[in-house]
């Protein structure tokens, strides 16, 4: 038997959040993605990311906006280009690596509200 990938390690929640990193959760996002329709993969990742959060011992870690903004951002660039894996769409969305490319669509302010940490907030209305 092989090693387990770092998508099945995610979804048996034995990821070590220590060494979970951003890069890590925007591969994992794209993997989901590629496995399952979007409203499952935000289950999962959701799921996912507050079973990481909670074995760390600090459960409100987990922000539901910058979860499911980023899922949405990884699913729209994905559906629009062709990528074999996860680091091809790396490679072709360097900006998803930075944590402030949801700033293009919220504010910081907005972001660290708690009701964004809570539920999935829309960005602020366009003018």
């Amino acid at each position: 038997m092989g090693e387990l990938s770092g998508l099945e390690l995610f979804l048996r929640g034995e990821i070590d959040n220590r060494t979970f990193r951003h890069a890590d959760h925007v591969r994992v996002g794209f993997e989901l993605l590629k496995a399952y329709d979007f409203s499952t993969a935000s289950y999962k990742f959701s799921a996912g990311l507050k079973t990481i959060s909670a074995r760390a011992g600090n459960p409100g870690a987990y922000h539901e906006t910058i979860t499911l903004a980023f899922l949405a951002l990884i699913a729209e660039r994905s559906a629009t280009g062709r990528f074999d894996n996860a680091e091809d769409f790396l490679r072709s969305n360097p900006d998803v690596m930075n944590k402030t490319v949801l700033e293009r669509w919220y504010t910081p302010e907005r972001l660290r509200s708690d009701i964004a940490r809570r539920i999935f907030i829309l960005p602020e209305a366009v003018r």
